[in-house]
């Protein structure tokens, strides 16, 4: 049997986990930030970040923000207060899921809920700085490494600017049916 899988919202009580996350999954390449800078993302744009549960447990999690395009945070300050967040471009600023969950499709279904949500906002594009040799990754995804726009050397070498249009709608997967509907009865009078 397997567990449940939700994607929510990120809640005051997944801070540790999300924490930990980061930390394990950053640290290696010099690009922990930090509790007081995860948070103050989040601060910025509460509604586009998420966590995904595998049953009881924070499996990942999943930070962006508003940016103006060719723009991202310094990883070196926390998120200055900015007021409502414009539609337009939504930065993907971080996600991860826990090593030994991955390659379940749980990057994912937090993709779809940030597809969905930017949608919903008017915003046209997503983008975000690959690093750690992930552009590879990121173009699977349907994101173009952008020429010009060189993320700052906090991000590590190699980091690449990515982004994507946001579809006017997800598409639909159309399944044929095994069988012609069964016609329906009308009411005679």
């Amino acid at each position: 049997m397997t567990e449940p899988v939700r994607v929510r919202a990120l809640a005051d009580g997944d801070w540790d986990a999300v924490v930990a996350l980061e930390r394990d999954a950053y640290t290696g390449l010099g690009l922990s930030e930090g509790r007081a800078a995860l948070q103050s993302r989040a601060a910025a744009s509460p509604e586009t970040c998420y966590v995904v549960d595998v049953g009881a447990r924070t499996a990942g999690y999943l930070l962006a923000l508003p940016y103006p395009p060719h723009r991202y945070p310094d990883l070196t300050r926390t998120e200055a207060a900015r007021g409502v967040p414009e539609a337009g471009n939504l930065h993907l600023h971080d996600i991860v899921v826990a090593p030994e969950l991955r390659r379940r499709g749980l990057a994912r279904h937090l993709l779809h809920r940030l597809t969905d949500t930017a949608r919903a906002r008017g915003d046209g594009r997503i983008s975000l700085v690959a690093v750690g040799g992930t552009e590879r990754f990121w173009s699977a995804r349907g994101f173009v490494a952008e020429p010009g726009v060189v993320p700052a050397g906090a991000y590590g070498d190699g980091a690449v600017y990515m982004s994507r249009p946001v579809a006017a709608t997800r598409p639909t997967r159309v399944r044929p049916s095994p069988s012609p509907p069964a016609p329906t009865l009308r009411e005679v009078s």
